[in-house]
């Protein structure tokens, strides 16, 4: 399978990235892979993994993934520069395109290891940790982060932060184009209340014209992406590409000018056969596969059917890739009728 560059894919005679966000407990190795059935260009992103895990866990299962996946950022957690150097290390000598550090998460687990959004308010801590996994690999240190943290001043606040980390050596940011409020709000709440300021982002590239400035926030349809990639380097979408994976189809297309047709939801499911079946004979459970798959088919005739087979038969022991076939049937069958 031939190897993209995640630090230098390019469209419209410049760079330019589309990723599919970092999101816990959903963006592991099966869901990974199965984006990648669909799109061959978006960087795909691990789930956030902390540097101690890293260094001290089972790598395989915290860290292994298909060569398929590439190209592949893993994002890290954690605020030490050693451990964050050595994390990094680790990352890249697995084969990892990019490490990401996470400035962004809001949640309460994250904020008691003093890592995530409220590490906006240390912008020069962020740098020392930065500079510390610069020196300690060769493929790009990018860092995802907030507009602000409760009532920083979004202008003062990211100028700082982003000047801090630029002095360090990063390459790229990833901006969620909101502020988060870590007292008060739940982590959920932090992805719908705080309001979107777009055109902030756009400030910061317009400002720092040679760094990569990346979107992410509130990004539904290719149609909102479409919108941003003309003002920034790169667009990333979570939960409307984990819901509604269909869309990933055209990214290719419409961002990379690929002249393939855009795949089709059932030859996705034919290409994805090989891979649960081997990772069944490994003793993955049928459903830590599909669990990804329920939104392949929204908005089609039959995709009921389709995510009611995957998580009742797909929850069976013995469930095997028979149960995948049968729901991509009954899909069928509905079109056939609704035709």
């Amino acid at each position: 399978m031939q190897r993209f560059d995640a630090k230098e894919i390019i469209v419209k005679n410049r760079s330019f990235r589309f990723a599919v966000a970092p999101m816990m407990d959903w963006t592991d190795r099966n869901c990974r892979f199965f984006h990648r059935q669909l799109s061959k260009r978006a960087l795909l992103y691990t789930e956030m993994v902390v540097a101690d895990a890293v260094i001290h866990g089972d790598r395989d299962k915290l860290l292994g993934f298909d060569p398929a996946e590439h190209p592949i950022a893993l994002q890290l957690g954690g605020s030490d520069p050693a451990k964050l150097a050595a994390a990094a290390k680790i990352g890249a000598d697995l084969g990892y395109d990019e490490i990401n550090l996470n400035c962004g998460c809001p949640s309460d687990r994250v904020q008691s290891g003093t890592f995530g959004a409220c590490l906006m308010r240390e912008p020069q801590r962020v740098a020392d940790c930065v500079a510390a996994m610069k020196a300690a690999v060769a493929i790009p240190i990018t860092v995802k982060c907030r507009i602000g943290v409760d009532e920083q001043d979004i202008e003062t606040a990211l100028d700082t932060f982003a000047d801090a980390v630029v002095a360090a050596g990063v390459d790229g940011l990833w901006v969620h184009a909101r502020k988060a409020w870590l007292a008060g709000l739940s982590p959920k709440e932090n992805r719908e209340i705080p309001p979107l300021d777009y055109d902030r982002v756009h400030r910061l590239k317009q400002r720092l014209p040679d760094l990569f400035v990346g979107i992410n926030g509130g990004l539904k349809t290719i149609a909102d992406a479409e919108a941003e990639s003309d003002k920034l380097d790169g667009v990333m979408l979570g939960r409307a590409a984990y819901h509604g994976p269909a869309l990933l189809a055209s990214v290719d297309r419409v961002f990379f000018g690929c002249e393939t047709a855009d795949p089709d939801p059932h030859d996705i499911v034919e290409a994805m056969i090989p891979y649960v079946e081997a990772q069944l004979r490994r003793g993955v459970p049928l459903h830590r596969i599909t669990r990804h798959m329920l939104g392949l088919f929204h908005g089609q005739p039959g995709a009921r059917r389709f995510r009611q087979i995957l998580t009742v038969e797909g929850a069976r022991r013995d469930a095997g890739v028979s149960v995948l076939r049968a729901a991509a049937s009954a899909v069928e069958e509905a079109s056939s009728l609704a035709a």
